[in-house]
């Protein structure tokens, strides 16, 4: 469908390829024992998850800063729990969460297969929101930073997906237009949306079991991405 023109693929890396969920609690899992917090894991995680999503969006809409997006949503958590943990406490948390989440290099299914299929023919990039301190060592840990030629994060761009400004920067950088570029993610606002008005071709991967929707097609799996080029 998209092998007769596009030459440059560009993919999300949270929720896309290096696989978030999982590593993100394996984090909680070794920060909460380490720091003395009796909170039971999966009680825990039912109330973070969605909370860091809705925080992570206020953010991307530049309705919180970065250090209030790192404490609001360990501080909503205890909050929820009944859980009483001080402000220090949570910065310790926090502080502790950024340091090891990177160290964990758990991808999805398929990540190495897909990348190894796709770099002879095209060329690879990365666009994230992540940060960028943290972005690179998950590459570097996951042992898939060496795939991508170019990797362009929110911190860089001044702003965050969907802002077009990130998706032109990253058009720029890689020097191929928009009409030859593929881009690939999880989040139908962030990803399909903001590169569908960028000008991308764009392929949803639909870990989150999101409704069909009528911008571009949907994978429920990165093998998936065979059938497109």
């Amino acid at each position: 469908m998209f092998k007769d023109f596009v030459t440059d693929v560009f993919f999300d890396l949270d929720h896309t390829l290096w696989d978030f969920e999982k590593n993100s609690a394996l984090t909680f899992e070794k920060i909460l024992s380490e720091n003395g917090l009796n909170v039971d894991l999966d009680d825990f995680l039912e109330i973070y998850i969605p909370q860091n999503f809705a925080f992570w969006k206020l953010y991307r809409e530049n309705r919180i800063s970065k250090p209030d997006l790192r404490y609001q949503r360990l501080k909503t958590v205890f909050d929820k729990l009944g859980v009483i943990v001080s402000d220090s406490d949570i910065n310790i948390l926090s502080e502790a969460y950024i340091e090891h989440l990177s160290s964990f290099d758990h991808l999805f299914p398929g990540t190495i297969d897909i990348l190894k299929y796709l770099q002879p023919n095209y060329r690879l990039h990365i666009i994230t929101n992540g940060f960028q301190e943290v972005q690179l060592k998950k590459l570097h840990n996951a042992d898939i930073h060496g795939y991508f030629t170019e990797i362009i994060d929110s911190e860089m761009a001044g702003v965050k997906k969907p802002n077009p400004i990130i998706f032109d920067l990253a058009l720029k950088k890689a020097k191929v237009s928009s009409n030859c570029s593929l881009m690939i993610g999880d989040s139908f606002e962030a990803d399909i949306m903001g590169a569908h008005t960028a000008g991308f071709h764009t392929l949803h991967f639909n870990s989150h079991k999101q409704p069909t929707h009528k911008i571009c097609p949907m994978i429920d799996h990165l093998h998936e991405i065979k059938s497109f080029l």
